[in-house]
């Protein structure tokens, strides 16, 4: 069984469109919405081609208004002005999708148990845990699975500990790897690779730039999508 380990898509539906085509499940870990420029566009694929989503904390902010509890005042200023863009551009039927998206799923596949949150087992919606920090394995400790997915950092990793497997597929629409190469994982078999597959964001950039959004706000907008970040 062939599936495709997707997260942090951020309304980017560039980098979704680019994703390859022959896989049997789509399993989305959360964060379909603001930042990108077609939220509406992500939602509906999500919604008419994943076996399962799961809630990410800025899919729970537009869902219900609330704030995504970004770290920085400059994510934070990236937030607010998509919202806003996310929420008037989705339907009612796509915010009580958002609204209904669970925040964790345990299932079994290939003989292995699976556990997916959006970004960690303790704190689902918003705990934020780099890659090499000593908080996962205790958090993986405490989860009755063989695999854990989780995403929310951007970072693709994998990580062991003893049989348990730990799984970060990054950011299909904001890498953080120094690229704008849409990252994604891939699960055959019960084996787990990641993978990561060019796209034209220079389209993606054209339509922000569009967008009704202060100059400041598209700046860094399309330096994360760039680069993965801003100072």
């Amino acid at each position: 069984m062939k599936a495709l380990i997707i997260s942090d898509l951020h309304g980017n539906f560039d980098a979704l469109s680019a994703l390859p085509e022959d896989f049997e499940e789509l399993w989305v870990l959360g964060d379909l919405v603001n930042y990108g420029p077609e939220p509406a566009a992500v939602v509906d694929f999500v919604q008419n081609r994943a076996t399962f989503a799961i809630r990410g904390n800025h899919d729970h902010a537009v869902g219900f208004s609330t704030n995504p509890r970004c770290g920085t005042p400059r994510y934070a200023a990236m937030a607010a002005a998509t919202q806003n863009l996310s929420e008037a551009q989705l339907s009612i039927e796509q915010l009580h999708f958002l609204q209904k998206l669970p925040v964790q799923k345990e299932f079994e596949r290939d003989r292995r148990r699976v556990y997916c949150c959006h970004a960690k087992p303790s704190n689902p919606l918003y705990g934020y845990c780099p890659a090499d920090s000593p908080d996962w394995e205790p958090e993986v400790s405490e989860i009755g699975a063989d695999v854990v997915l989780v995403g929310h950092t951007h970072t693709p990793f994998i990580r062991h500990f003893g049989n348990k497997t730990l799984v970060n597929p990054g950011s299909l629409g904001q890498p953080k790897t120094g690229k704008p190469d849409a990252c994604y994982a891939v699960w055959k078999d019960g084996q787990i690779d990641l993978k990561s597959v060019p796209y034209s964001y220079e389209m993606t950039i054209k339509k922000i730039e569009a967008q009704p959004l202060e100059s400041q706000i598209k700046v860094d907008l399309v330096t994360v999508l760039k680069t993965g970040s801003v100072s």
